[in-house]
This record gives C-alpha cells, structure tokens and sequence, in this order.
C-alpha cells in the first residue's frame, strides 16, 4: 500500500500533464517512500484523457486515471480522488502547472511536525489581480471571519492531509476550498506554509469573478451545517424571535405616531415593501439551507455519490 497519494483533478489540461508528471517524478522519488498518482479526468474535451492513459501504460505502479462519464466539477473530482486513495497522507494539487510538485516535501515535513492537515500559501500569486486576486483576498477574509479557521489561501489547492481527517464528512457541491474548515470542526490540527506560484503556460483558467459568488453561497451553507446543523431551532426559533421583536417595535412606533401626531398608518406603502422584501429574502436563503440539508440526506441515506464513474484504469483500491 502507498504511503503518499497525489490527487489530481484534470479538466482540459492535456498540454501541463506530461510536465507535472515529470515534475512529480522529480520530486517523489528522492523520498524514497511508496506513493501513487491519482488522475481524475472530470469530463475533458481535449487529448487529455490519451495523455493519461499513455502515462497509466507507461508508470503502472504509480498511475491510476478515474474517469467521469461528463464534467462533474472540481468538488466530485477530489472526492472521487479521495475515494481512490490509498495512501495515509493525502496531497492535493492542480494539473495546470502553476501548483509547483517541489513544495510536496515542505508540506510533508510540516506534516512530520505533528500536524494534520498543511495548507499552501500562494503569497506571491502569478494570476491576474483584479479578476483573480482581489476576489481571492475578499473570500479568504470573508471565510476567516465568518468561520474562525484562519489561513490566507483558501482557494489553493496545494494542501497535504493525513487521510483520518478526511473520514468525517462528505464534498458536495462547491465545497473543496472549505475542507479546511470541515477538518477543523473533527479536531484537526492545520497549518499553514508559503508555496510557490508559477504563472500558467498553457490552457485558460477555468474560474472567473462568478466564483465569489459562489463561494459566499457556500459559505452560508458551510457556518449553517456547522453551527446549526445539529441544533437548527437555534437558528430558526432566533430568527423568529427576533423577526417577532422587530415587528412589536415597529408596530409600537406606528402607534405611537397615530396617537400622538395624528399620522395615518397606511399613508405610505414604503413601509411595507420593505418588509415583504426582507421577509422574502430571508425565507429564500432559509430554503436554500434547508435544500442543502434534503441534499445531504438524500446522498448520504443511500450511499449514493456526487461522481459516476465511466471506466477505471490501473490499480485499484
């Protein structure tokens, strides 16, 4: 059985794959411990999947290719990886080359250290600043705050694991970049190193400005199912209370203007637009958490998974 598991999900990246397998082979071996490649091609358009088979048949001990029957995102695409996994540690990277294979031993010696889980710090990022990097910081801020889980670089991928912290809950979604969080919430012991960035040399990137988007969504979902996931009353109830609350005070201020400054209550419709505006939004993120957790329930009671997979090469766990 390995020892190191390289997961690695691709996504038309047929150009970068031969470089970050030599690269991979560059820095692995002088180790001198067991360890596989996991590639999971997650519906690529491209000769990326005939790169991969070549480099299966070429290095069987070390290469194992999942294949997705259609594109199923970066989430399913690292969960399948885990799935695969054989190794006790767990390393996470991109095939886009910017991710650099050297680092691996930096993240495995921090592992030696006593930690569970060693995050990347891209902190001198060779991506575009205001497309990729401005959002980034507003994110990693936003996580940190919200969560308490601190790291500067949410979104890199380079991250090492012992594989025990990644027994304790289930990717579904978007929810790759909050792994971290997730760990931290079974007891993991994280740290955080500066890795390096290269600039990408082939290929386009595959994430825009939509995705802060999509991470401050996820980012309700993720402080929901871990601080109310088990209690929801306390969210609910609050929000009722409270919701309770300011409408008794408003309906005390109308009074009040009634009665002592003659001001008709229905004289203005401002009012209640603005209340049915707040009530309406807030009842839609409550059904979107509630959906989240229909969605756990269904996946997780039937053991069915986020990924399916069209053929398997190589080893198998």
């Amino acid at each position: 059985m390995p020892y190191l598991s390289l997961i690695v999900p691709v996504y038309n990246e047929e150009e970068n794959i031969p470089l970050l397998f030599d690269a991979i082979h560059r820095t692995v071996n002088p180790l001198k411990l067991d360890w596989e490649i996991v590639f999971v091609d997650d519906g690529s358009q491209d000769g990326s999947l005939a790169v991969l088979k070549g480099l299966a048949k070429k290095d069987p001990r070390h290469v194992t290719v999942v294949v997705f029957r259609r594109n199923f995102g970066q989430t399913a695409a690292i969960a399948a990886g885990i799935d695969h996994a054989r190794g006790e540690i767990i390393v996470l990277l991109d095939a886009d080359m910017q991710n650099d294979p050297a680092d691996i031993p930096m993240l495995l010696a921090k592992l030696d250290e006593g930690y569970d889980l060693v995050s990347g710090w891209r902190k001198t990022r060779k991506d575009n600043a205001l497309t990729r990097n401005l959002p980034s910081h507003v994110a990693n801020w936003l996580i940190s705050t919200v969560t308490g889980v601190h790291l500067h670089d949410y979104g890199c991928t380079l991250k090492a694991y012992r594989r025990e912290v990644l027994g304790g809950f289930r990717l579904y979604g978007e929810m790759h970049r909050f792994i971290p969080v997730y760990a931290h919430a079974f007891g993991a012991k994280i740290a955080e190193v500066v890795v390096q960035h290269h600039p990408r040399k082939f290929g386009k990137a595959k994430y825009g400005l939509e995705r802060t988007l999509k991470v401050l969504l996820d980012l309700f979902t993720v402080k929901f199912l871990l601080s109310y996931a088990a209690k929801p009353i306390y969210l609910f109830g609050g929000t009722g209370i409270g919701l309770m609350f300011v409408s008794a005070l408003t309906l005390l201020v109308i009074a009040i203007r009634r009665i002592f400054f003659d001001i008709s209550v229905l004289g203005s419709p401002f009012f209640q637009i603005s209340v049915l505006f707040f009530v309406l939004g807030f009842q839609s993120i409550l059904l979107g958490l509630i959906a989240e957790l229909l969605v756990r329930t269904y996946h997780e009671s039937q053991q069915k998974p986020t990924y399916t997979v069209r053929e398997f090469i190589g080893k198998r766990k």
